[in-house]
């Protein structure tokens, strides 16, 4: 006997229409700052600029998927998808996860062909350049902070424009520095440093997406504490054969086989609507119960 019904209540998910605007004025303003970085980094030969640059396209790039991944997941679901296109914002997070990690290793390998060759920069340029990062990289930051903790593509919005904002600070410090003392080393010392920031912060934006993308238990999930919840409803003797996993990076499902005493089962909608209620409360929208009687043997190996 299978209770399959999907309960849909959407108080407990995060309300992302608001961030619309923010991903446009993110896009909007960072794109035209790559067009900038990238001609006066040609100008003043400053390959901390133009890897900035290109880093800055990475987040232009993320921001765009991760609209897109939004725009896809309230997609109404089909016959061939029938969870509609949820999943999607899980696939782009994983995917600006790698396209940082690649952004890292341009860096750093630009980096040390600059330690070999190294090429005259403008330094006071290099500053000021990246003085209009900052700015930029710190409202677009701003924009994506309140919600940052309620999904992983926003979470990487916010920290793609963090850590830019970060990067654009060494590199006014190294432009500066280099103005003063002409030490050409300094620019690619900066990349190298801002290689390895970017590198610490996607490697947990990687691990979380992977997590999701592999069915596990989101992060924030704690299966024993799931549990000892539903065990709370009158009726539910016990629960086993428990999944839980992600259907995006804001909704989470559970199955779960429901083992109940054959007296209660007169008020099997009651315990439903009670443990559904509870889950709502843990961030789980999609539920599916299978009861069984207590005086019944689990016929599945993994119970």
């Amino acid at each position: 006997m299978h209770d399959h019904s999907h309960h849909h209540h959407h108080d407990h998910a995060p309300k992302i229409d608001h961030l619309n605007s923010a991903f446009i004025w993110g896009i909007a303003l960072n794109s035209a700052f790559v067009v900038v970085e990238v001609i006066y980094g040609f100008i003043s030969g400053s390959l901390s600029l133009l890897t900035d640059a290109g880093h800055n396209l990475s987040d232009v790039a993320s921001l765009a998927l991760a609209l897109l991944a939004f725009k896809l997941a309230k997609a109404k679901s089909n016959k061939v998808y029938t969870y509609g296109y949820k999943r999607s914002t899980i696939i782009v997070s994983f995917f600006n996860a790698v396209i940082l990690l690649v952004a890292v290793g341009f860096i750093v390998y630009e980096a040390v062909m600059r330690f070999i060759h190294p090429e005259p920069i403008a330094g006071g340029t290099v500053a000021w350049v990246a003085f209009v990062g900052i700015a930029i990289n710190g409202f677009t930051a701003w924009l994506f902070v309140k919600d940052k903790d309620t999904d992983l593509n926003i979470k990487g919005a916010y920290m793609h424009m963090a850590v830019d904002a970060i990067v654009s600070l060494g590199v006014v410090i190294s432009g500066i520095v280099i103005y003063f003392t002409k030490l050409e080393w300094i620019d690619s010392a900066v990349s190298i440093i801002i290689g390895i920031v970017i590198l610490t912060g996607t490697w947990n934006l990687l691990k979380d997406s992977l997590r999701l993308e592999m069915d596990g238990v989101p992060k924030e999930m704690d299966l024993k504490k799931i549990k000892a919840e539903l065990m709370k409803t009158k009726g539910v003797v016990d629960i086993h054969h428990m999944h839980v996993w992600a259907l995006s990076t804001t909704e989470n499902a559970l199955t779960a086989h429901l083992v109940i005493s054959p007296e209660d089962m007169g008020i099997f909608d009651e315990i439903k609507h009670d443990l559904r209620h509870r889950l709502e409360h843990l961030s789980i929208s999609h539920s599916t119960f299978e009861p069984e009687f207590s005086n019944e043997k689990c016929g599945q190996p993994d119970c």
